[in-house]
């Protein structure tokens, strides 16, 4: 878990504020919406000190314009608006080793359509799932966080709403009455930070990916495979391998997940279903707002605002926050770890560093990178496929074990994958006698036929009953009344 489980936590300190600014930091637990005990403007505890910091006298009409913007603002739990703004404008500021985003040219557009095309070409040898991208398109850091900002709000949403409910929903109904004004403006703010941190972290995250499928989840359009030009040369710049060969091989991993999430329908809303239920388990911790309450003066509003802000919201792990975790987590490593088998049975035979650029996905992948820290700040998950490694041995040793339509028939029902203990048995899994669904299917198919007949037949008799099957005997009954 995130130590800022929901991307809300103390304000970064401005260096002009010296010691000042890190006195602010210091006591009391960490608080969901980054506001202090109190303080001046432009103090470490001040919530605006982030935005305004050691500001331009000429910049205040400015930044208070913004902060009437954020207190007005009545939308849902997330400042979208605001989100893609601060994105953008990060994005503009460029990466911390000084490179600025840029413009797709020509030629960078021709080498991603050709990388995707023959990535397309060499996979269609190692699975039996057809093309899942219709289209192939180079983007810019900017283009990057316009197309994926539709699903990080569907992902962000059910976490920032869940909080919000929480708050409105812990103090009791005569302290509620008291504090509507207070609350509507903490809800205006919870919006307005989860806008800020959110933009902030996909506009840094955007100087970092090199596809729409970074962090396992399928973030772009469907139907494109999605590369970034200039952060795949940042990304290859000191690996030793020819930039051709990098675009290629991060081509395979990006059309590898387009042919998965193309291909297994039910696999999207399982992933994000394991996010929402992530969601539903947000608990307060009501123990101790009851006792924080109970020392309340309801007629003082400076004494509850500053409970309100003092980190009587903490959330807590709960059994199903555990369970939807562990659910997210081994799907990912499945998802993970079969893109990772077919890219590399792929480039193995074609590319002299598949080896190395294997072992390099493998290890950003695994060890808790960018896009892992970023989600884990929103929503206070970490996407990382902690087993990645051993889902990629089960997925090629069922490949030897029932040839690659065995292997990716498995995708066809999620009660069929592979699970967690099984990862630990892979051998056990896959020489274990494979389930047909399809029989089960037909199976129940006649029990439902059977039952309608019965439903229509005289004394609710079954057809399978003495005097012949229901059919049969509707024939002979038919024949007889035609005599």
């Amino acid at each position: 878990m995130s130590d800022t489980p929901f991307g809300f936590g103390l304000p970064p300190e401005e260096p002009e504020n010296g010691d000042e600014g890190k006195k602010g930091g210091q006591g009391g637990p960490a608080n969901p919406f980054g506001f202090g005990p109190g303080g001046l403007p432009g103090g470490a505890d001040n919530p605006f000190a982030a935005m305004f910091g050691a500001m331009n006298p000429n910049d205040l009409g400015a930044a208070f314009q913004q902060l009437g913007q954020m207190l007005s603002y009545e939308g849902g739990p997330v400042n979208w608006d605001m989100a893609k703004d601060i994105a953008r404008q990060t994005v503009a500021q460029g990466t911390a080793d000084g490179v600025k985003d840029r413009s797709v040219g020509v030629a960078e557009k021709s080498a991603v359509e050709e990388a995707v095309r023959l990535a397309d070409l060499w996979l269609d040898g190692v699975t039996s799932l057809p093309s899942g991208a219709n289209a192939a398109v180079a983007w810019s850091r900017a283009e990057w966080v316009e197309a994926t900002l539709p699903v990080w709000k569907e992902l962000v949403d059910p976490v920032a709403e869940r909080v919000g409910a929480a708050m409105g929903g812990v103090l009791p109904e005569e302290m509620q009455a008291m504090a509507g004004p207070l609350l509507g403006m903490m809800r205006s703010m919870g919006g307005a930070m989860f806008g800020q941190q959110i933009g902030q972290a996909v506009g840094t995250l955007a100087g970092e990916v090199v596809g729409s499928t970074d962090i396992g989840l399928p973030l772009g359009p469907a139907g494109r495979a999605a590369l970034l030009p200039l952060n795949i040369e940042a990304f290859g710049k000191d690996l030793g391998v020819p930039s051709d060969e990098v675009r290629l091989y991060l081509a395979l991993r990006e059309a590898a997940h387009a042919r998965l999430f193309a291909h297994v329908p039910w696999l999207r809303s399982h992933l994000f279903g394991a996010v929402e239920g992530y969601a539903r388990g947000i608990k307060v911790d009501t123990s101790k707002l009851e006792d924080v309450v109970g020392q309340l003066d309801p007629t003082n509003p400076e004494q509850l605002q500053e409970a309100l802000q003092g980190g009587m919201f903490q959330p807590q792990d709960t059994p199903e926050q555990k369970a939807a975790l562990a659910r997210l987590e081994t799907a990912l490593a499945l998802v993970e770890g079969w893109v990772d088998a077919v890219v590399h049975e792929a480039a193995k035979p074609r590319l002299t560093s598949a080896d190395a650029m294997r072992e390099t996905m493998r290890r950003r992948r695994a060890s808790g990178g960018p896009a892992e820290q970023t989600f884990a700040t929103l929503i206070g998950l970490e996407l990382r496929p902690r087993r990645l490694r051993d889902a990629s041995r089960l997925w090629a040793s069922l490949t030897d074990a029932r040839g690659v339509d065995g292997r990716d028939g498995l995708w066809e029902h999620p009660d069929m994958l592979p699970t967690a203990s099984d990862l630990d048995d892979p051998d056990g899994f896959v020489h274990r006698e494979q389930l047909d669904f399809s029989e089960i299917d037909k199976m129940l198919g006649e029990a439902a036929c059977k039952r309608d007949g019965a439903a229509g037949e005289p004394g609710g008799k079954s057809g399978g009953e003495p005097g012949g099957k229901g059919e049969g005997k509707s024939g002979e009954e038919n024949g007889e009344d035609e005599k």
